[in-house]
């Protein structure tokens, strides 16, 4: 008997049509051709309807959906690295095994945190939208002025993969001077290199130019950065996040930025994704985007080949590459 594979989100094309034709007299491959965020009714729905669910950072998948006597999905494919919008808990307990795909996003993401960091410290989106209203009045010596961003100082929160390479990017790139917090210190010879210290999240926050996130989401860092930590930064800092949204308690952010206790932040994700905290919207010194960190066609390319490596090897009773909870 075929077993269920459905997509919540459509996949690049390549990806799909590679999949078609490996799937083919194993498993039924279903698509969601609307290509809109599901309903909790329809992921419910798919959930009891397909032994191989694909979705999304999107998909809230809870432990309520989960446990419902009528699931029968056995694999939750996820399209991503992060998984807290998954109940892994009660996925184990239920016998779901879920996959990511690390490891194939890093550069793109870390190329957007290096973007949002100079743009909003460079004012390049305020300076944009003058140019296109007509507004402009040509060039004068005080007129737009900035931060510069050269030999500056960045505190990276989080040294993974997606952090390391920010760093790298941005001592080898900009020559700025790199701190930052993590559970575990870098290898003596990487520290080195990047000549990156490890310190105390206060400490990073109280002595950073900018502060880019790079931390997963957990229950530990829902509102690392909130009104207390914000106070802490001083008022010429950027806030970078490209993260996920609850690592930062958005109404205090934008409290801060309208009150001056640090200059600006640059955003590409969201507490509520796609609704924006009251008031962020009309700030001009935030730079915000719309979730693209991974959104180029290698990276996301990439990404649908790994959770289609996670796909096979449970069709085929293979060990998963990227398992992210125990059978």
């Amino acid at each position: 008997m075929l077993q269920n594979i459905l997509l919540t989100r459509r996949w690049p094309q390549e990806i799909e049509t590679k999949m078609t034709r490996l799937a083919q007299g194993r498993a039924a491959l279903n698509f969601n051709n609307d290509d809109l965020p599901f309903t909790r009714d329809q992921l419910q729905e798919a959930l009891q309807t397909s032994e191989i669910l694909c979705p999304t950072v999107t998909d809230r998948i809870d432990g309520d959906m989960l446990s419902a006597p009528s699931v029968v999905t056995k694999l939750i494919a996820n399209f991503g690295v992060g998984f807290n919008h998954i109940d892994m808990q009660v996925a184990k307990a239920q016998g779901i095994v879920v996959t990511n795909t690390p490891g194939v996003l890093t550069e793109a993401t870390a190329e957007i945190a290096l973007t949002l960091l100079l743009s909003v410290a460079r004012r390049t989106g305020e300076g944009e939208r003058l140019v296109r209203a007509g507004q402009w009045q040509g060039w004068n010596p005080t007129h737009m002025m900035s931060t510069q961003v050269t030999g500056k100082t960045l505190g990276i929160v989080g040294m993974g993969r997606i952090g390391l390479d920010m760093a790298q990017k941005a001592h080898f790139g900009l020559g700025m001077r790199i701190i930052y917090n993590n559970r575990s210190a870098l290898p003596d010879e990487v520290a080195d290199r990047l000549s990156a210290t490890h310190v105390s999240l206060d400490e990073l926050l109280a002595s950073s130019d900018f502060v880019s996130l790079h931390c997963p989401a957990t229950t530990e860092t829902r509102h690392l950065i909130n009104a207390e930590k914000l106070a802490t930064m001083q008022p010429h800092s950027f806030l970078i996040n490209t993260a996920r949204g609850d690592v930062v308690d958005e109404v205090a952010l934008v409290d801060a930025l309208q009150q001056g206790v640090i200059a600006g932040a640059g955003l590409d994700v969201y507490e509520a994704e796609p609704a924006l905290a009251s008031g962020l919207v009309g700030l001009e010194n935030v730079v915000i985007l719309p979730h693209m960190g991974s959104g180029t066609r290698e990276s996301r390319t990439r990404m649908g080949q790994c959770a289609l490596d996670n796909i096979l090897a449970f069709l085929d009773q293979e060990p998963l590459p990227n398992l992210v909870n125990v059978e």
